[in-house]
């Protein structure tokens, strides 16, 4: 922490900004994190002995052990096994879930798993990742309770046209379960020659890898949009190891789910570049010029601005923002990540029972109730319900669309103007900004 404050001057500051925008602050609570911030920066991976889960130092100080046995659940779908003497996994929560003691209101229930593949050369590496993949989408396309989605792995070779869509050469293949399940993808050129890829064909190069399910949790009676983006390395006999997409991610945010994941993980991080810090704070600043700029959503801005903040000195901002994701209105990103959950149930192929969508979008309408007041509640509800009434007649396999769409619309409004007064009322926050507006390249 900057040497020239304390923790109780930071929280003085923290608490006059909240109170002139209405924003309820636990103080004590603030105090403890600004404080565990300030002392000793200690050993940077810390374990908690209690849970068995372990993670950044900072990271843990926003994860709550409360769902630790719903994300274990869920994490056995979508997580990959190890094979002895071949595969190596950890398997950690990201994004939001990893975040539980200061988001109430989650969006996704969001993995990231480190996969070290042991082979003899790269190319067996990739061969063993490709079989791995598409057993697994195979084994988890569908359920009582859950469907998978999508898949993203490898790029295009050539510019095509799929779907009515242009995918550049280069750019990552999303292959539904159909595809995976052919194995390839139909497509055109731009010409309008027909066009095969195959599984096969891509897998020398697997790029970006991200698997993508809806999950229907009947103990807590909610629909969840569940993904695992995987970070996968190629251990060569010399012990020398090489990430598959050419870079290994660094660890900020994640919490890994089982302390057994410990040697895999060390070993990982050993090989995580010098520079990793300063890369993934480029990485999230351009995410947040991005949201700022041209995918105007300042709730998504707000998230990423936070993880900046907490890891880079500047608390006051960042205790303002953990404050801010525990307001009632967030709740609305949990909504409007559901509403596309709902959309997803509703497409051909679900194995979801259209019941339990019927049951999520009541109890997203009650929670809207519960939460939001004003014409914040009236516009939302409105929506909902205009949503739920389509689903009174919808039958599974028949889509959503134009209602989902609306509702999404209307919210994202929602968000944005609630995430843009708080975040620019505050000098140093609004500064920040408008810095990265201008810089915009």
């Amino acid at each position: 922490m900057n040497c020239s404050t304390s923790p109780p001057d930071d929280l003085r500051r923290i608490v006059e900004s909240a109170r002139r925008l209405g924003i309820e602050l636990d103080e004590a609570e603030a105090l403890q994190w600004l404080t565990a911030l300030a002392v000793s920066q200690g050993e940077e991976v810390v374990i908690d002995d209690r849970v068995g889960v372990f993670g950044h130092r900072i990271t843990m100080l926003d994860f709550s052990p409360t769902d630790l046995e719903h994300f274990r659940r869920i994490g056995r779908l979508v997580e990959f096994k190890d094979i002895p003497g071949k595969v190596e996994t950890a398997l950690a929560l990201s994004g939001s879930s990893a975040q539980s003691k200061i988001q109430t209101y989650p969006g996704d229930a969001d993995y990231f798993e480190r996969i070290n593949i042991l082979a003899a050369t790269r190319e067996e590496a990739c061969f063993i990742l490709a079989d791995l993949m598409r057993q697994k989408i195979l084994d988890t396309l569908h359920g009582p309770t859950y469907q998978f989605i999508e898949v993203k792995f490898g790029s295009y070779p050539q510019e095509v046209i799929k779907s009515g869509r242009r995918c550049p050469k280069g750019s990552p293949i999303s292959w539904t379960a159909e595809e995976v399940c052919a194995g390839k993808i139909e497509a055109l050129t731009p010409s309008g020659q027909p066009v095969v890829i195959t599984w096969e064909q891509v897998s020398a190069n697997p790029g970006w890898c991200k698997l993508d399910w809806v999950v229907a949790d009947p103990v807590r009676g909610q629909l969840a949009s569940a993904s695992n983006m995987l970070d996968v390395t190629w251990q060569a006999p010399d012990g020398t190891i090489t990430p598959l997409d050419g870079y290994l991610d660094p660890y900020f945010q994640e919490v890994y789910l089982e302390a057994e994941s410990v040697p895999i993980f060390a070993k990982l991080a050993q090989h995580v570049s010098a520079n990793a810090l300063d890369e993934y704070v480029e990485q999230l600043t351009n995410e947040v010029r991005k949201y700022l700029t041209k995918d105007i959503n300042y709730g998504k801005a707000a998230k990423r601005m936070y993880n900046i903040f907490r890891l880079t000195g500047r608390y006051q901002e960042a205790a303002f923002l953990r404050e801010l994701f525990d307001e009632p209105a967030s709740m609305l990103y949990q909504v409007w990540s559901l509403i596309r959950t709902l959309d997803d149930c509703c497409q051909a192929g679900t194995s979801i029972d259209m019941e339990s969508v019927r049951q999520q979008a009541d109890e997203l309408i009650l929670a809207v109730i519960r939460v939001l007041e004003g014409d914040q509640e009236a516009a939302v509800v409105r929506h909902l319900l205009k949503l739920r009434r389509t689903l009174d007649q919808a039958q599974t396999g028949t889509g959503l669309n134009a209602e989902a769409e609306a509702a999404r619309a209307e919210l994202i409004n929602i968000i944005n103007n609630f995430f843009y007064e708080k975040l620019t009322a505050v000098p140093t926050i609004r500064n920040y900004m408008e810095e990265l507006q201008r810089t915009t390249p």
